[in-house]
């Protein structure tokens, strides 16, 4: 069984939701990152980065939510949420989460860094602006790459859709604006499946105890 070490409303529930599609079961630790737990010497062994997702498997510990449900899909899902290595559709997969975390999901953590995670002489409230503009143009680009498909990869949902669907569903938290009916399909599509229900339910509940 795999140990999720997250935190609710973290891109941790990228991988509660993806092992939650998959049907894996999982027991989950949380990090409090309010007190900062996650600078303690207990979690830097777990994750040298001090963030949260860790994926704790047989064979070792997993950072990154993208590598994480790359490496789940491989492992327990092939064909079902991921392509084939070495097909076409799995270099369209691999290049399609790399727009989203190095593209798409910048500016909100951006304007998040600014707003309350780095330490408040470093905060560049200008800097918020900025990544607004940065993100409405990133979004008009994942737009056109949606179309007017249902999911993003051979219009199969996949790992990537998880990655888009939290990276939208923080865009709406951010009160930022999301002009294109189909992005918002998508968005209500993606939200509205019961795995993504599952995994944010059990993260907040660790939040009341």
């Amino acid at each position: 069984m795999y140990t999720l070490y997250g935190y609710p409303r973290t891109r941790s529930v990228r991988v509660a939701w993806a092992l939650e599609e998959i049907g894996l079961p999982y027991s989950y630790c949380s990090v409090d990152l309010k007190v900062g737990e996650h600078f303690s010497d207990e979690f830097r062994k777990i994750n040298p980065a001090g963030k949260v997702p860790a994926l704790v498997t047989k064979e070792g510990t997993l950072s990154e939510s993208a590598a994480i449900l790359t490496y789940l899909a491989d492992k327990h899902a092939r064909h079902e949420f991921i392509p084939e290595p070495g097909s076409f559709s799995r270099g369209l997969y691999e290049q399609t989460m790399s727009f989203l975390v190095t593209e798409l999901e910048q500016p909100l953590w951006t304007i998040a860094k600014h707003k309350f995670a780095l330490p408040v002489e470093k905060r560049v409230p200008a800097v918020i602006d900025v990544a607004k503009w940065e993100f409405s143009r990133v979004l008009k680009v994942f737009s056109k790459m949606l179309g007017s498909n249902a999911f993003l990869v051979d219009n199969s949902f996949s790992m990537v859709d998880v990655v888009a669907g939290h990276v939208l569903s923080w865009a709406r938290t951010s009160e930022l604006d999301i002009p294109y009916d189909n992005v918002v399909s998508y968005a209500e599509r993606l939200l509205s499946r019961k795995a993504y229900d599952r995994a944010w339910r059990k993260e907040l509940a660790h939040l009341s105890e």
